[in-house]
């Protein structure tokens, strides 16, 4: 019989191209190193808090934004205490850099893009700048026939 699959948290990460390029190198399995200046790395609780970063702070900063989702056994997030970090839904956890390789071999899955900004607003993410450094985005998903 086989074991049963731990108890996951959903979190969101509001990313840039470069970072973004690292995760598909990594198959979408795990976040790259903090740079030295990077001592913390910031997952979000929320999906509205990641657009809101990834569409005002990313695209400015870079060109695009994307919205990534990805789930992490939720007994190992237990030692992150959510922190609120302005608003009432703006919460996040602050994993130290030391600890990123950890943090990624408790991800359930892969990461995944849903949902992708560039200067005219939403779009496609494979449309994007540095779209080309990773063209295995996958794109919105087809409209349901009825």
């Amino acid at each position: 019989m086989p074991s049963p699959t731990p108890p996951t948290t959903t979190l969101w990460r509001p990313t840039g191209p470069e970072e973004l390029a690292l995760v598909a190198a990594s198959g979408w399995r795990a976040w790259p190193p903090r740079l030295p200046e990077q001592p913390i790395f910031y997952p979000v609780l929320n999906e509205d808090y990641a657009v809101r970063i990834a569409r005002d702070w990313n695209v400015p900063a870079s060109g695009a934004g994307y919205v990534t989702r990805f789930a992490v056994d939720s007994a190992f997030l237990a030692r992150y205490p959510v922190r609120r970090a302005g608003g009432e839904t703006i919460l996040e956890l602050w994993v130290p850099a030391a600890e990123l390789d950890a943090f990624n071999m408790h991800i359930a899955g892969t990461i995944e893009v849903v949902r992708a900004f560039g200067p005219d607003g939403e779009a496609d993410p494979r449309t994007l700048p540095g779209a080309g450094a990773t063209p295995e985005i996958p794109g919105p998903p087809a409209p349901q026939a009825p």
